[in-house]
């Protein structure tokens, strides 16, 4: 799953960014607890505030644990294991189903 950022935009509310992952905002809360790589800022009323930096470890959470199946134990051990080497494939595939939606967009208007 790739979510596009605005690169205008600082935070994003936890509303904001369980629409763009299409979960509901509890299991959002729930992977902030569990994962110690999300650090949402917490504004005057306490409401979570998502940097672009948690998003995408959000997005490396949810392709971890939904999309290739990962227990939340698993995810932790591989995210501190190699969370560098993990976010850089993540980063790479994402990149690459961005160029085949491209090319396939392109060879439909041949």
């Amino acid at each position: 799953m790739h979510i596009e950022l605005n690169p205008d935009k600082r935070y994003y509310s936890i509303g904001e960014v369980s629409k763009a992952f299409n979960v509901n905002t509890s299991l959002i809360r729930f992977w902030d607890k569990e994962f110690d790589i999300l650090k949402p800022k917490k504004n005057a009323k306490g409401n979570r505030m998502f940097t672009p930096e948690d998003v995408k470890n959000l997005q490396l959470i949810y392709h971890l644990v939904k999309e290739r199946g990962f227990t939340l134990d698993g995810a932790k051990t591989h995210l501190k294991e190699g969370q560098k080497k993990t976010l850089d494939k993540y980063e790479i595939i994402s990149k690459l189903e961005t160029v085949k939606a491209q090319l396939v967009n392109i060879k439909n208007q041949l």
